[in-house]
């Protein structure tokens, strides 16, 4: 029963968390009106992964609370696509970017070794997006626009999928997932706090 309880609120927390995660991020950049620091491969992997992630878990019917968040963070991260495409310059290839994100949606389930595949290679191209944004902070030595908070949100919610993975499927694909991006989402979260403290230290100077 306790445990029970314990699932039902990680569940309930790691949505509530999920429906403002990239909020500071969207509005950082809004504020700024400038997607500095920011970067795109970064977001496109992210978003990525998290299309095979979601369809994964819809097309084994695995419990919905698991990932229910996702259908959320992907509508986020489609704000920040158009917002880093806006401030780039570059918004008429949103509906490029649209048609290969839907049309790899589509190819993802027609066949299950396709999905299998793509979900064995979800953990590489969601690590790959968080390489991409610490690349992007090591290049330019400046955290720019980029929101510790949204990171630091990631973070929390990636290590909460932890235990309820545990506790529920047991899918070592996706608990193996989880703790690679706890590990990296805090890699990320501390080179942006060292950047943004040392651009303050500049400052004060």
């Amino acid at each position: 029963m306790q445990s029970d309880a314990l699932l039902h609120v990680a569940n309930v927390s790691t949505l509530l968390v999920c429906m403002v995660l990239k909020f500071p991020q969207i509005f950082v950049l809004m504020r700024a009106k400038s997607a500095s620091g920011v970067s795109l491969n970064s977001l496109i992997l992210e978003l990525s992964g998290f299309i095979v992630f979601v369809t994964y878990q819809m097309y084994y019917d695995y419990p919905p609370p698991t990932y229910l968040e996702y259908p959320i963070l992907i509508a986020q991260d489609v704000i920040l696509l158009l917002l880093i495409l806006h401030y780039n310059g570059s918004l008429h290839h949103s509906f490029i970017y649209a048609l290969v994100f839907l049309g790899g949606w589509r190819l993802l389930t027609v066949e299950k070794w396709i999905i299998d595949l793509a979900m064995s290679l979800c953990t590489f191209i969601s690590a790959a997006s968080k390489f991409a944004q610490l690349q992007c902070l090591w290049r330019s030595k400046d955290a720019g626009q980029v929101s510790a908070l949204s990171w630091g949100l990631a973070t929390y919610t990636c290590i909460v999928r932890i235990y309820t993975t545990m506790v529920t499927t047991g899918d070592t694909q996706v608990l193996v997932r989880f703790l690679v991006m706890t590990l990296l989402n805090m890699w990320v979260l501390l080179s942006v706090l060292h950047y943004q403290r040392r651009s303050s230290s500049k400052k004060e100077d």
